[in-house]
């Protein structure tokens, strides 16, 4: 046991140095992009700047996929697979592929996000340095799962998320081992990595006052909006996903051809490509939008974000998931008052922000299946904890209505696919 613990912090500091230097690597890439956006508006090559970066990036996050191939898309399935001992533990070259081609992908401003190439960092990490204590098969599977959430508690800056998300969604189990090595790896993780990124939430929220009891069955209304929303999202990842696979043109040409897309994108509204935190963090500050803004952006980024996890690259789900959601809520709001006037602003209040945080909750639920996972994390990532009522309700609902409508969990159709495209025979879990 005591060789397992120090093998437990070891892997964890190790994610903690390589998940905050990824991250904050992508905060500075996302800065420079914007200042890269804004001299391109005032030359003269206009929209070539970033069609041209964000397809060259592309190019270059699916080229280091053909290095290790399972780097490809969100990693979090791959964790899965392994713990469901549906698949082996993955070579270190992982890590280069994984680092420097979502690098390469999501700091170009593909609609991705930075957590499942965190989660998938973590893993191997934690897989190696059971294989450098000479650790047994189980053990160092335990650590490939346990560190994969610390990884996505160091992306997004929550480590009860991150460790929630390890024992709901990928183990489901409330093992004490478990548990404790989930705890251990996200509380080192984390604290190592506060060292190089600032410990603050993720998103910058104003007070925020709980909603009335006659405002609550709204949210629920709210949920079963993004439980339909959630379903459609779901398949069309999938079919997107399906119809890439049919295609007979060059996988790294694909990559090119969809990167150029989300660069003309990024060209006419640089709030409709790149991982969402600033369309989430423009509403969450409370800044009124309007009703057709925020349908415009909710239909594009629907279409933009299953169009970029299908070029193959690096990249995760969740980042631009929470931004639909932040953009769900603020549109189901500005839409209430307008049919309801006077009387709905009196109920649910004039400011956006319950409800964009609520619909966060609400569409991740739908679509990942982890409710208290999401609760949580968005709650750590706001700072916010007014709302807990508003979002248990609202993302009850949501599962309700993707339960009646037979909608499976993203993850759990991802890992189908891997194993298909691998000849790996999939097993019910």
């Amino acid at each position: 046991m005591a060789v397992f613990s120090v093998a437990t912090v070891v892997a964890a500091t190790g994610i903690g140095l390589l998940g905050g230097v990824f991250r904050w690597l992508l905060e500075q890439a996302e800065t420079q992009r914007a200042a890269l956006m804004v001299w391109a508006h005032g030359s003269g090559v206009g929209w070539l700047v970033p069609v041209a970066l964000v397809a060259g990036c592309a190019t270059i996050g699916h080229l280091f996929t053909r290095l290790a191939p399972r780097a490809s898309g969100s990693g979090i399935q791959d964790v899965e697979a392994v713990w469901h001992e549906q698949e082996e533990l993955p070579g270190t070259a992982v890590l280069p592929s994984r680092f420097l081609g979502g690098l390469a992908a999501i700091g170009s401003g593909m609609v991705m996000g930075r957590e499942g190439p965190s989660v998938h960092l973590g893993s191997t990490i934690g897989a190696e340095v059971g294989r450098w204590f000479r650790l047994s098969d189980y053990e160092r599977k335990l650590l490939y799962t346990t560190v994969g959430g610390a990884g996505l508690a160091v992306a997004f800056n929550a480590p009860v998320g991150g460790a929630l998300f390890t024992i709901e969604e990928v183990t489901k189990s409330f093992r004490v081992r478990v548990m404790l090595v989930t705890l251990m790896s996200t509380s080192v993780a984390v604290w190592v990595s506060r060292f190089i990124i600032p410990d603050r939430p993720d998103f910058a929220v104003g007070p925020v006052a709980s909603p009335g009891v006659g405002a609550l069955p709204v949210y629920v209304v709210l949920g079963l909006v993004a439980g339909v929303a959630g379903v459609v999202y779901n398949a069309l990842v999938m079919q997107l996903l399906r119809g890439t696979d049919r295609m007979r043109l060059n996988p790294t040409g694909r990559a090119a051809i969809i990167g150029g897309l989300i660069g003309l994108l990024l060209w006419v509204d640089p709030l409709a490509a790149g991982g969402g935190s600033q369309i989430a963090q423009t509403i969450l500050s409370g800044q009124g939008l309007a009703l057709w803004t925020l349908l415009g952006l909710f239909a594009v980024r629907f279409l933009a974000g299953p169009l970029s996890y299908a070029s193959g690259t690096p990249g995760g789900l969740f980042a631009p998931l929470l931004a639909l959601g932040a953009l769900l809520g603020a549109a189901f709001h500005a839409l209430a008052l307008a049919l309801g006037g006077a009387a709905a602003a009196e109920l649910l209040g004039q400011s956006p922000v319950p409800f964009a945080l609520v619909g966060m909750v609400a569409l991740f639920t739908a679509s990942v299946r982890a409710p208290m996972t999401g609760i949580v994390l968005i709650t750590e990532m706001t700072a916010t904890a007014s709302l807990t009522l508003a979002m248990f309700a609202a993302a009850a609902a949501a599962l309700f209505m993707t339960t009646a409508l037979k909608g499976r969990p993203v993850y759990d159709s991802l890992r189908d696919r891997m194993l298909q495209l691998r000849g790996v025979p999939s097993r019910t879990v």
